[in-house]
């Protein structure tokens, strides 16, 4: 059920002769940050291990029988077992060292592939990281739209140790991501069970960061957009296609630059992944100048009066409303056509396209906590003395709220807050460890 204070927020990317094991391959090509770490270990050990490899060859001639069986550096880089079938349940998400997924098992489909098109590496970077900064494809929105339409409508993962369903964090920003060193912590240790994707200004020039970062080389290309326009909108729905492209991608989960999570990795994992819940969004019907008072007439008859919706921008839809999404040939034109002045799109196309099409599916809440009591056209910001353990711990017991889960009723609403200001970010590194169990 949705509580007074959910509605409150509602008003508003030189071949070796030998063969290398695979277990190295992985580690040195693997885009984990933690793996990254790693190269210059394994680097350092492989250049070893190949001197004493040749040498062993260098003997192995005039003492054929010296290594029977196979390649010398097997004596000393093993292969391993093979992998274990992994589970979905909750005890195997937390895990700390998920197995490594399979590149192979997460390269686009057949029909994907048929259009020539490199598919996005969701964990980072992939063959073509020098284009396009990531391996992304840089195409026109129409293209990128169709080729994401051609992508899976399920989730496909692998079997056997293969991946299993990750969620897609799609960061819509203005600039940079001040918040980046917190959502470092949270995503540490869970490599392989998440997709970063950012949109940002393509006039920001600020440096990627760091090859260890979880942010490396995830800027999807960017437009320009525009608060309150309907670029917002377009800017949701490429990141939405991008992410798309990953077939291992189950749910996406839409943030901003002041968003913080609430809970760690693993609680947020198995919140969303086992949920039976197909959206996490915001749709009802508001009288009044700021909701029914925005619909444009010229949008009869496809969409009407009566079909006209608000709610919050920051959705989490699962994987087939998300192909629904940036499929959409019939709503989303209209919305491009008329919905401009003082129409805010990005506050009403997902909820009246969704309440249209899906409407058994909308559950009129978000996963986000907004504070809107002040009232005005923007959320209340909070500073950094504002953040306190006495308040996050409010914020994770649901802001005073309860909700539905599954079917049954629970004080875990939220799973991320905004407006957070940058300077509350050390207060948040000081508090996560305590009070949200990560960092």
């Amino acid at each position: 059920m949705v509580t007074k204070n959910v509605q409150q927020q509602q008003q508003h990317r030189v071949d070796v002769v030998v063969p290398v094991p695979a277990m190295v391959v992985a580690a040195m090509a693997s885009p984990c940050p933690a793996n990254k770490l790693l190269r210059g270990a394994i680097q350092l050990a492989f250049g070893f291990a190949l001197g004493i490899a040749v040498a062993i060859y260098l003997i192995g001639s005039a003492t054929p029988a010296a290594v029977p069986g196979g390649s010398s550096l097997e004596l000393f880089f093993p292969l391993p077992p093979p992998a274990a079938a992994s589970t979905a349940n909750l005890s195997a998400v937390r895990q700390k060292q998920p197995p490594t997924p399979s590149p192979e098992a997460e390269k686009t489909t057949t029909a994907i592939k048929s259009q020539s098109w490199p598919a996005d590496d969701a964990s980072g970077g992939n063959s073509t990281a020098d284009q396009a900064g990531g391996g992304f494809v840089d195409i026109s929105d129409e293209e990128l739209m169709k080729l994401a339409a051609a992508a899976p409508r399920e989730v496909r993962t692998g079997g056997g140790g293969g991946p299993r369903p990750k969620v897609a964090f799609l960061f819509l920003t203005r600039w940079d991501l001040p918040m980046a060193p917190l959502w470092e912590k949270f995503f540490e240790g869970h490599c392989g069970l998440y997709s970063v994707y950012v949109h940002t200004d393509p006039a920001f020039n600020g440096s990627d960061p760091g090859e260890a970062s979880v942010f490396y080389r995830r800027t999807i290309p960017s437009k320009e957009v525009k608060w309150g326009e309907i670029s917002m909108v377009e800017a949701e729905r490429r990141l939405l296609a991008h992410a798309l492209l990953d077939q291992a991608n189950a749910r996406f989960i839409l943030l901003s630059e002041s968003h913080v999570p609430l809970f760690d990795f693993p609680t947020v994992y198995s919140y969303l992944i086992n949920s039976t819940t197909k959206i996490y969004l915001e749709s009802y019907d508001l009288p009044g100048v700021t909701g029914r008072g925005r619909y444009k007439r010229s949008m009869s008859p496809v969409v009407t009066a009566a079909q006209w919706r608000k709610g919050s921008q920051w959705f989490e839809v699962d994987r087939g409303l998300a192909a629904d999404v940036i499929t959409d040939d019939v709503y989303f034109p209209v919305f491009a056509r008329h919905c401009s002045r003082n129409c805010y799109a990005d506050e009403h196309y997902l909820p009246t396209f969704l309440g249209i099409r899906h409407p058994s599916r909308v559950t009129n809440r978000s996963v986000t906590w907004v504070d809107w009591s002040h009232g005005g056209p923007h959320p209340a910001r909070f500073t950094r003395m504002e953040v306190t353990p006495d308040f996050l711990r409010w914020l994770r017991a649901g802001a005073g709220t309860t909700c539905d889960y599954n079917g049954a009723t629970t004080t875990v609403c939220f799973l991320f807050a905004r407006k957070f200001l940058p300077n509350s970010l050390t207060r948040f590194l000081r508090f996560a460890p305590k009070v949200m169990g990560f960092g």
